[in-house]
């Protein structure tokens, strides 16, 4: 409000002044509440800020940046390697462990190269066409060659996710035993399929890479188990065959799990994601690739499959120590495995595997449901990406529901979870060897790939390893039938 100009001069100043001295106590009083009020916060701020400041100038600084400029490399390789390791993959190791004790460590050292040398070249696919696994196959070779393939691909990925959906259950069971088997199946299968349909893809690969950490439990729990280091790594760097019928079964077993068709179809589509992530929306600007795309790539595959393997490498190593030790050489699933590792080396390990079974059936379930369905999707043409919302792309999460419901009907019509990886086994050993090879075809032709085509010892070593599935693939089957 104005002052009155009717007023006497010196009335005018005492009021004015009255004035300013009334709003700078109000101000002053508000300063006063906001200082007290902010303190915490500002003390926050500033140790954050000095820290910060501290460690760049530290040479641990340089340590920091470098984790973090790593861990921002890291994607589709790191979940594709870690969803290796799922339940049914557990079981496989526990076993292998029990019954063979440190005898078949070598395993891990002898699939990591193999593993990775497939994985980067469908990374290097996805890159260099813009297009998934099975939509290169359609442009190149006969449609039923593609239909067959990814026909036994979902089903073999659908007994897959039925063995991993009763696994996390029995897992769940170990930590709270009064929860019913069939509410937890139901309720992990809502689970998985809401996030691989409803959540942002950006968000739900970071969900993915994310919880693959959960793999290190296994590692912890081998070291809690206080391993004889010497002959563990004896063995390890020490390959030695009984050719038993049962070793050569788990064997080739280990071999369809690490190398199994679903990562070849995951791994080539999560590179196609990525790039229209990062707004590459159409096939004409995804086209061609890069050396640093190609760096970025090779640093996250390799990654996880170091991940994956070193896992087995710590589950065959604990079991054989532990269960193999005290003569229990008969596992058949991971739940088992904890229970009786539980007795010898104590409820941090047994905590440590439970964890471990819901952890990675999380992580691998939606793998398996989505590279069934990237696999027909991109067979029928039809529109498909998790990426897309729902309303765009009916076909394509339609099929991640069957194969999810598949998963979850055989859990409830008596099929043993054995016999269901039994199934499952044959199918990747009757698809792997088969779309190995139109890998390297493809990876290998100068009209598809341009200049990023196979080196001649890359080539070499694909076709030995596709020769190593097709053995192990027939030895499986003529084993199981």
């Amino acid at each position: 409000m104005l002052v009155n100009s009717y007023l006497p001069v010196d009335v005018k100043k005492t009021i004015l002044g009255l004035k300013h001295k009334r709003k700078h106590l109000v101000k002053r009083r508000k300063s006063t509440l906001q200082t007290v009020t902010e303190a915490p916060a500002v003390a926050l701020d500033k140790a954050v800020s000095g820290t910060i400041q501290v460690s760049q100038k530290l040479p641990g600084g340089l340590v920091v940046k470098k984790t973090e400029a790593y861990w921002k490399m890291l994607g589709p390789g790191l979940t594709t390697g870690a969803s290796d390791d799922d339940p049914s993959g557990i079981a496989t190791y526990s076993q292998t462990g029990a019954q063979y004790g440190f005898g078949l460590l070598w395993l891990a050292a002898f699939t990591l190269p193999l593993m990775a040398v497939v994985q980067e070249m469908c990374a290097r696919i996805g890159l260099v066409t813009g297009r998934g696994l099975a939509g290169n196959i359609r442009l190149h070779f006969p449609r039923r060659v593609l239909f067959f393939s990814a026909l036994l691909l979902f089903m073999a990925n659908a007994f897959n996710i039925g063995a991993d959906l009763g696994a996390m259950a029995k897992g769940v069971q170990l930590l709270q035993p009064k929860l019913g088997f069939t509410p937890l199946v139901i309720g992990f299968t809502i689970i998985c399929l809401g996030f691989q349909i409803f959540a942002d893809y950006g968000h739900y690969a970071r969900y993915l890479k994310w919880l693959a950490m959960v793999l290190l439990a296994y590692i912890a729990s081998a070291i809690l188990a206080k391993l004889n280091w010497h002959t563990v790594l004896h063995n390890a760097l020490v390959p030695h065959i009984g050719f038993s019928k049962d070793e050569l079964l788990l064997i080739c077993a280990i071999l369809g799990t690490t190398i199994s068709p679903y990562l070849f179809f995951w791994q080539t589509s999560q590179e196609v994601e990525e790039q229209i992530l990062h707004g590459k929306k159409n096939l004409t600007a995804r086209r061609g690739t890069n050396k640093s795309e190609l760096r970025r790539m090779r640093v996250d595959v390799w990654s996880g499959m170091i991940l994956s393997n070193l896992v087995m490498f710590f589950i065959i190593a604990a079991c054989g120590a532990i269960l193999f030790g005290h003569g229990i050489t008969n596992i058949t699933s991971a739940a088992q495995a904890a229970e009786a590792l539980r007795p010898f080396a104590g409820n941090a390990t047994y905590w440590l595997f439970a964890i471990g079974i819901i952890g990675t059936g999380m992580l691998a379930i939606p793998v398996l449901a989505g590279a069934s369905s990237y696999a027909l999707s991109e067979a029928f043409r039809w529109r498909e990406g998790l990426y897309r919302p729902l309303r765009q792309a009916h076909a394509f999460y339609g099929l991640i529901i069957f194969s999810m419901a598949a998963g979850l009907a055989m859990n409830f019509i008596g099929l043993d979870p054995i016999k269901a990886l039994i199934y499952s086994a044959v199918g990747n050993g009757l698809v792997a060897p088969l779309v190995l090879a139109l890998i390297v075809m493809m990876s290998s032709n100068p009209k598809i790939m341009g200049r990023w085509v196979n080196k001649r010892w890359v080539t070499a070593l694909g076709w030995f390893i596709t020769l190593v599935m097709a053995v192990a693939g027939i030895a499986a089957i003529a084993t199981l039938v």
